[in-house]
């Protein structure tokens, strides 16, 4: 079962081919035998998730089932969820059992998906590597001694083992498109705003967004229309209306204006993502693409922005979290201050408190203007090098990563080389637009991802040019070594 695509997986529970209860309990048995070895979930909910099998098959029986109905899913654990730990990796929120679930849980509940755990990520999801997390590291499942890319590196690895069929992420900076690309998964960011940030617990408010790890285009855009649309409780939610994505799938690519940007291409990319980069570029010109070179001049300016932006936002989301209200809470207190400085510094690792410390830093009395407010101009630089490149093309590609995944540790202890990671990945946040991974070969036996940025809300466009070139390969077929049998 686990070998086949969330599309696929639709089409045989409408057939009658096996039953939700049991396509739901292979996958919790593949958790069970396979997890000790990649600690991508945090929690499993089995009991929860045969429960809703159950009631799926029982909807199914009765002709009250919809595309999604009965479809087990993996929910990053920074979506609250009902009556369930919600973690975000950290020891702050490690006793922290939502009363609600957030729209994105919500509304694929409502469509009949069936939860079976929580990933593990960055500790609240700051972090390339998957290994901020209080829970420990993720591993690669391609290479147990890599790292599986982050934030959302629980749910990339979840889904290249196929221990899930898709999972969910965030993405602020890279998080769904970076560990996709390490892992041989596809990652879909949305336009931001496209999908309800509420009750995603909030890292950069401007920049993060909820989306989808999946096997393929074809599953990204079916989770997509069930996610997606105004939420009236997320004021940063777009009133757009939602196309139909599954029905743009399949439309040629002739004429499509394909934009390569001259800046992607530089020092730092890997020669072997380099060479694979190119076929990938012969596989699209193959399909009637045209390829043309386009410039984003500030692009270079998006690692230092971002880690201006993105800090001063998240010390102000992260100043909830005080030993008082809920979370993590020292012990024996000697006063107030004692309790707040102990409760944030032992709830908090060593990547967060430097977020937090950098982030008030560019915003206090001073630096204001030095940092933050000059970082938000260079954004719309940033941001208007982009429109003006979509003036010419239809969607801009290039590598998502400049190298295949890193060993676990190499960076942890150089956070700037880390942050370098995304240099390809942020400036589609600072902009909001939406950008897509999709796994274009093997460098040295690791996996590496194609990057495909589409203009905003034009998602339908951006998934059909995955869906095609997707046709056109396997690459998004191919499973790790050891992760593909039936379990024992």
């Amino acid at each position: 079962m686990h070998t086949r695509t969330l599309a696929e997986l639709a089409a045989a529970l409408r057939d009658g081919e096996f039953s939700s209860a049991e396509l739901v309990g292979h996958y919790l048995d593949r958790i069970e035998t396979l997890d000790a070895r990649l600690n991508a979930f945090v929690t499993v909910t089995r009991e929860q998730a045969l429960q809703a099998a159950r009631s799926a098959d029982h909807a199914r029986a009765h002709g009250q089932a919809g595309p999604l109905t009965g479809l087990p899913i993996a929910h990053k654990d920074i979506f609250c969820t009902e009556g369930i730990k919600t973690s975000c990796g950290s020891r702050m929120l490690d006793n922290f059992v939502s009363p609600y679930d957030a729209t994105v849980v919500r509304r694929l509940k409502a469509a009949g998906v069936v939860m079976l755990g929580k990933t593990n990520m960055d500790e609240f999801a700051m972090g390339s590597s998957n290994e901020t997390s209080w829970y420990g590291p993720v591993k690669n499942p391609w290479d147990l001694n890599k790292v599986p890319g982050g934030s959302s590196g629980g749910s990339a690895a979840a889904v290249a083992a196929r221990m899930a069929p898709a999972a969910t992420g965030t993405d602020t900076g890279g998080s769904i498109r970076q560990p996709a690309a390490l892992t041989n998964t596809t990652g879909l960011k949305p336009t931001y705003g496209r999908v309800s940030r509420y009750g995603m617990i909030a890292f950069a408010s401007s920049l993060d967004q909820a989306g989808t790890i999946t096997a393929s285009a074809e599953d990204a855009a079916m989770l997509l229309g069930a996610m997606a649309g105004h939420d009236p409780r997320d004021s940063t939610s777009a009133e757009v209306p939602v196309p139909d994505y599954l029905d743009a799938l399949g439309e040629s690519l002739s004429g499509l204006r394909i934009g390569l940007a001259r800046e992607f291409l530089d020092d730092g990319l890997d020669p072997g993502n380099a060479a694979v980069l190119e076929q990938a570029l012969d596989v699209l010109r193959g399909l009637g693409a045209a390829v043309v070179e386009v410039s984003l001049p500030n692009i270079g300016l998006s690692v230092p922005t971002y880690y201006v932006v993105a800090p001063a936002e998240c010390s102000s989301n992260l100043s909830r979290f005080d030993g008082i209200r809920f979370g993590y809470r020292a012990e024996d207190p000697k006063d107030l201050t004692d309790l707040y400085k102990r409760s944030r510094g032992e709830g908090f690792g060593a990547e967060v408190k430097r977020r937090i410390i950098t982030g008030t830093y560019v915003l206090s009395a001073g630096y204001y203007d030095a940092y933050y407010l000059k970082a938000q101009r260079v954004r719309q630089l940033i941001a208007g090098d982009f429109q003006r490149a979509f003036e010419e093309v239809d969607l801009i590609v290039g590598p998502t990563t400049p190298t295949p995944a890193f060993d676990i540790g190499a960076k942890v202890d150089d956070p700037v080389t880390m942050y370098l990671n995304d240099i390809y990945t942020i400036g589609v946040n600072l902009a909001g637009l939406p950008g897509m991974s999709v796994p274009c070969g093997f460098v040295d036996g690791l996996p590496v991802g194609l990057q495909i940025i589409g203009n905003h809300f034009d998602e339908g466009r951006l998934l059909n040019a995955a869906h095609m070139y997707q046709r056109e390969t396997d690459w998004h077929r191919r499973l790790p070594d050891g992760f593909s049998p039936e379990p024992a």
